[in-house]
């Protein structure tokens, strides 16, 4: 049976899926710009036009076409651009990524999100160490309801009352058999939320290397074009393998930037919520400091 924290994580998980999808939709519909590599291409292709323009002054400058005289003319062909100018900025970041390393991407992002929406909810003191279970334990102990108080951290699902309920398990056999039980639980349950927080730090260091992995085949691919591309190879086919190199390095760091930062944020305060369950869990339980073994059972 699901807990409420893990429903509710699983819901987050579609509600991130649903919303990266509807963030990619409207981020296309946004104005198109041109490009540079698109102006150079241009340039390119009018300067042998412009250069073989000039003609020795007499008649065979009258006889000039006057479509040769309007080709000239860099306005009358401000409306004649090519149709890749008219590209957007998220049609060229897909472009430049392809469909293998914008999947694996994606797929990070959206694990990442839910990651640390999960390791949110397992990090709060209500669910590690919360003030209601303290009060609530102290009192049926004060009261000598040692029963009672099993019971009541039995039933919690915190940390906190994993803990108190395996060291009243054990206090019949004694204090220090009690302390072994709860550091052992406590330890057990460190490790969950240890093993949890990895893959953030998995995501965080695999990224980068994935983004490493494209800039190097990005930058094969453009020395491919000069190696076989003549002595002018064209500037589209170089710049192909250079927007590779360049967008698989940033998406990488955009995704491991904050996966390092988030997992080491919620690192400390687990450790520091840990910290507290054992400190607390001591002190309730140092009721039965002095308690000898088999001389005083659970309620």
């Amino acid at each position: 049976m699901m807990r409420p924290a893990e429903l509710l994580a699983t819901r987050t998980w579609l509600f991130s899926v649903g919303l990266v999808l509807a963030s990619l939709v409207l981020f296309g519909t946004s104005p198109t710009r041109s490009f540079a590599q698109d102006d150079v291409m241009a340039e390119f292709g009018e300067d042998p036009v412009e250069e073989a323009a000039p003609e020795p002054a007499g008649a065979d400058a009258a006889e000039q076409p006057a479509g040769d005289a309007g080709a000239a003319n860099p306005g009358g062909n401000a409306n004649a651009a090519p149709p890749a100018a008219d590209q957007s900025l998220l049609e060229w970041v897909f472009e430049s990524l392809g469909a293998a390393y914008l999947i694996v991407f994606l797929a990070l992002s959206v694990t990442l999100v839910s990651l640390f929406v999960m390791n949110m909810l397992a990090a709060r003191r209500d669910t590690l160490c919360p003030t209601e279970l303290v009060e609530e334990f102290s009192q049926r102990l004060a009261a000598n309801d040692n029963q009672g108080a099993y019971d009541l951290a039995k039933a919690d699902e915190s940390v906190l009352g994993q803990v108190l309920a395996a060291g009243l398990a054990k206090v019949s056999k004694g204090y220090n058999k009690a302390l072994e039980a709860m550091q052992e639980v406590g330890e057990e349950e460190s490790m969950k939320l240890e093993h949890r927080l990895s893959y953030m730090a998995l995501i965080g260091n695999l990224s980068p290397m994935i983004g490493l992995f494209g800039t190097v085949q990005g930058m094969i691919s453009s020395f491919q074009v000069i190696a076989t591309g003549g002595s002018t190879p064209k500037p589209s086919d170089l710049a192909a393998g250079i927007s590779t190199a360049l967008f698989t390095t940033l998406v990488g760091l955009a995704v491991a930037i904050p996966a390092i930062a988030a997992y080491n944020i919620l690192r400390n305060r687990v450790a520091r919520l840990l910290l507290e369950v054992g400190v607390e869990s001591e002190n309730l339980m140092s009721k039965f400091e002095d308690l000898s073994p088999k001389s005083g059972a659970r309620g």
